[in-house]
Formats: C-alpha cells, structure tokens, sequence
C-alpha cells in the first residue's frame, strides 16, 4: 500500500475503535467485541451487495451483443415499466451467488438499519408476506435498535445457509439504543465502496477495508482482553512469517486449533500477493485451496466464520465447535499444509479414551502437556508429501520429563522435523511464554512449489535463531518487520531449493542427525547456531586488555575523587555520610 492508503486506513481503524469503545462503560471487551464485529460484518456484506447492485445496473443497460445481462429500453411499455424491471431484475439471488457476493435481503440492508434504527419504538418498519389462509400479512414493529440488527443477523442467516446458527445476536446485551445509534452513524460516515484520502481515490476495495478493520479490531479485543483474549487471536507478523515459508499455493490447508482463522486468511492474503509479483492469476489459484479448522470455543468458532465470510474464503469448520481431540470434526482428512498456533502447555486436556489413540504414533504424550498431542494430531492429518508449522512453547524443544524426550527424539529419528525458529519474546498479547515454530514433513526427497522444485533434504535440519530480530512496537509488544519476515523465510526456501544458501553464525545452521545426537535431542537453535560473528577491529588481544584495563582504572580513580567531594560538599551544608 502507498502512503495515502496506509493513512486512510490508520484514520479509519482510530475513528471505528473510538466509536466501538465507548461500549466499554456498559460492556466488558469480550462481550462488546460482539457488537462491534456484528456490525462491521453487517456493513461489509451489505456494502459488497450493494457495490455488486451497481455493477449489475450498469450491465442491464449496457447495448452489447456480448452482454447477456442486457435489458433492452424497448421492449418495456413506459420508462415506469422499464424502472420496475430494472428494481425487480436486481433483486435476483443467482446475480449475486454467481459473484460470490452474500444475498443481502432487504431488512438486512444497511440502508434499511441506518434509516430504521432512528423511529419511535414501536414504529412500523414494514409489512411481512400474507401467510397461508391470511389476506394480509402482520406488521412488524421495532422494538428496540438491538432487536433490528439481531433481526438483520437472523435475515442474513435465513438467506445463506453456510451461516446458519453463526452469527452473535446482540439484544442480550441490553444496550442502550442511543449507544448503537451512534456506532451505526459513525460506521455509515464512511465510504467502503470508493474511499479517498484528501481528495485522492485510493485502490482498496470494500473487502480490501473492512477485512482490515475487522483484524484490526480482533487485534484491540485480544490487548483488551489480555490472556482471555489470546485464544482468538495469532499475532499478524507471526501468522505471516509461517504461511511465507509453508507457501500454500494449493491443496487443503487445515488448522486444529484455529482461533479467528488468522492463517486462512493470511493464505489467502499471500496468494493474491504473490499472484501480483509471480504474474499468475489468483483468482484461478484460490480455487486450487481449500479450507479446514477446528475450534473448541463456540465464540471464538464464529468470529472465524464471520471472518471466512467477510473476505469470501469457502470453509470447512465442522458442524459444531468441538475439542480436537475428543470430537475431530475432520477425522478423514489429510491435508497438504498444516498450522496452529495451540494453547501454550494446555494441562487439562487429557481423558482417558485417548488411552492408545492411533494418533500417538511417536508415543503417548504426557497427560499434563498437550503440546506433543497437539503435534502428533497434526503429523495424523498431515498428508505423505504435506508440511506443516506449529507455535510451541521453547520447553517443547528441550524438556525430557514424562516421554517428551523421547517423543522427540523418534521425530528427529524418523526425519520429520525440517526446521526449528527461535522467536523473540514479547511477541503475544496473551502470554509471556518464550515461543518456538516447529516445521515439520512428512517428504524431504523433494516437493513442489508452484514449478519450483525442492531438492531432496533427508538426514538434514535447518535452524533458526531469530531471537534479535523484530522491534518494539510500544512498550509491552514487540513485532517484526516485513524485512524480517523475508530473511526468516528467504533463508528457509533457499536451504529447501539449494541455491544461495550459508550458514550464518548466530543466525542459521544446517546440521545432520549426529550433531543432533550429540546435544541429545534438544533442538534449541541456540545450541547449533553459535554466536554472531565479531567484527575484528585490527587490535591484538593482549593490546586490547591493557588498554582497557588502564581506562577502567582510571574510571575507578575518577569515581574515587568524585566521592571525596560530594562528602565535602554535603559536609558543607550541614550533613555527613
């Protein structure tokens, strides 16, 4: 993005949270977040209806022999008959499914919230279809500003069955209707459809703006909401640097622990980024990925859904939230890319119907530790030739306690771990746990990459220490930049093709099974990668000491003179130390 578009979208995010956060004096942000991301969902499908409607008016009237939308003036008795059919003509479903666009209904229709919302309760807002045996159909009053938009949600859910039972209802939250009046005018005080910065048109579609300020705001819910609120939310650079060196052009992607779906969206994300540099056609290209998440949080389940649906992502998420463990809602699937970012040493995870489950096929992991189960329930799902990344905690890499160890060390054995990184701390709003990503695969002769080819890896490792990288980004979280992520993953695809890769101390090392024998397993990157180089200023070693042995002593007389007469100073007035 350039300049004009960054700003614009810094200003929106800043004048939408302002909004959404006076909720905070009658809700707390687990339960606003509801609110707030209820409405935004509400405006991105209707304004995606609404740009689709535009587009279709202009076809109906487009003279080409080509265009099979084309409605001929002539054949229409008066311009009022012509009209009609144009309004008729654009309340058509299969216009917008085609487009992949959500079928808005009318009392779903953002126009319809905005002009509503403001009535006397009790108002009539319109009149439903006769019913069998009625001649005229019931009024319909609105009762409360919630109401309307939980009636909205209902309208929307009616109309598109992939999200039926999916989207949050708000009226319980007994919301003062001047309070949601304000956040549906300050959300309608902005134009999704054709923005401009100081008079600038910017390139950013709807999708474009409200997929942003919907992660924007799960971002400020997660802070808001501190440890509670890191179930649901990955940090974006985090989620960026996995799919950038998994590259999950096609095939099935598959999380077991998705969250908000932050790597369906940040795969959708690379492919039309990458479509851009490689000059190939995403579009064509998303339709060769599929999704597929699971998610034991019924909240957290449907902000993911909301998620998939504002940016057009088809999904599978299963027919209900459910433990992963317990109640695999995809219990035949083999997917070629694989990634999570699991809750950090879950304790309560275990139940005794796990007992020899056929997914402990490197051992049984221990029942107060679920980060072994979760890898090997991810290793189950993973297809022969597929990948996979996983966020753990850094004990994972190291501890021997209660058959970790040796789970490990059959991984390492077998030849499935590709890669360890060691990241940075203070990088998750949830949590100041040291973290790890594991890579993992089940095929290092080779594999594909749209038509780049792997070489064949067996028997080698590759480590990543990038524990320095990153920068603050205020003063409890760090992040990484984009160069970052591009040294990470550039050294990773160039280890992978054998072209261009070195080892760097203190950085990166690529290793064989013996030299990870000798450390007995443990796969801190710290341990193979070594320190950073030294530069060498020219100065022996020997001439180097003296001389900073003779400053050091000097300091040490200096400090000495400098006691003696802050003693006589503070003598002077009238104290002694």
């Amino acid at each position: 993005m350039n300049k004009a578009e960054q700003q614009f979208l810094k200003e929106l995010d800043d004048k939408l949270w302002k909004a959404a956060d006076k909720l905070r004096a009658n809700l707390d942000a687990a339960n606003y977040k509801h609110v707030a991301l209820g409405l935004i969902f509400l405006k991105y499908v209707s304004d995606a209806f609404e740009e689709r409607q535009e587009q279709l008016l202009e076809l109906f009237q487009a003279d080409d022999d080509d265009n099979i939308y084309y409605l001929p003036r002539e054949d229409y008795d008066s311009d009022e008959d012509y009209l009609q059919a144009l309004r008729e003509e654009l309340e058509v479903l299969d216009y917008y499914r085609e487009a992949n666009v959500f079928w808005v209904p009318m009392a779903a229709r953002w126009s319809t919230l905005k002009e509503k919302a403001v009535l006397p309760a009790g108002s009539v807002l319109w009149k439903e279809e006769p019913s069998a045996g009625k001649k005229a159909g019931k009024e319909v009053k609105l009762r409360s500003v919630s109401w309307l938009v939980d009636n909205a949600l209902e309208e929307i859910e009616k109309a598109n069955a992939k999200l039926k039972g999916i989207l949050n209802r708000i009226s319980h939250f007994q919301l003062d209707d001047d309070k949601l009046i304000g956040l549906i005018n300050t959300f309608s005080d902005t134009s999704f459809t054709r923005p401009e910065h100081n008079g600038e048109p910017l390139n950013l579609h709807s999708k474009d703006i409200l997929g942003h300020v919907y992660e924007y705001f799960l971002g400020q819910f997660a802070l808001a909401e501190g440890k509670q609120g890191g179930q649901y939310y990955t940090p974006k650079s985090i989620v960026t640097l996995i799919v950038e060196m998994l590259e999950p052009y096609s095939g099935r992607v598959y999380d077991p622990a998705m969250g908000s779906g932050g790597f369906f969206v940040s795969s959708d994300r690379f492919i039309e980024e990458h479509a851009r540099e490689q000059r190939y056609n995403a579009a064509e290209q998303k339709k060769h990925i599929s999704v597929y998440g699971q998610e034991s949080n019924p909240t957290t389940w449907r902000l993911a859904a909301m998620n998939m649906a504002i940016r057009g992502i088809d999904f599978n998420f299963g027919n209900k939230n459910a433990d992963s463990f317990l109640d695999d809602q995809h219990p035949d699937l083999r997917a070629d890319f694989v990634m999570a970012n699991p809750p950090f040493n879950m304790k309560d995870w275990w139940s005794e119907s796990l007992a020899g489950d056929a997914r402990w096929k490197y051992g049984t992991p221990p029942k107060g530790n679920a980060n072994f189960a979760w890898m090997q329930h991810m290793l189950h799902h993973l297809a022969p030739a597929g990948s996979m990344a996983l966020l753990l905690a850094n004990g994972s890499m190291s501890s021997n306690t209660n058959n970790e160890g040796e789970i490990r060390r059959r991984l390492v054995e077998e030849d499935l771990v590709e890669c360890m990184v060691a990241l940075p701390g203070q990088l998750f709003t949830n949590t100041q746990i040291p973290a790890c990503i594991w890579f993992l695969t089940k095929d290092k002769t080779n594999g594909l990459v749209l038509d780049e080819k792997k070489r064949d890896r067996r028997g080698q490792f590759l480590f990543i220490d990038a524990r320095n990288l990153g920068y603050m980004r205020d003063r409890v979280l760090r992040d990484f930049t984009n160069e970052d992520i591009a040294s990470i993953a550039d050294t990773f695809h160039a280890w992978q093709r054998g072209e261009g890769y070195e080892d760097v101390a203190g950085f990166c090392k690529s290793v064989e099974l013996d030299q990870i024998e000798k450390h007995d397993f443990v796969l801190t990157p710290g341990r193979y990668v070594g320190a950073p180089e030294q530069e060498d200023d020219g100065e022996p070693f020997a001439d180097k000491m003296a001389r900073l042995t003779g400053q050091l002593k000097a300091q040490f007389a200096e400090s000495e003179r400098l006691e003696v007469e802050i003693k006589r100073n503070l003598g002077g007035l009238g104290y002694e130390l």
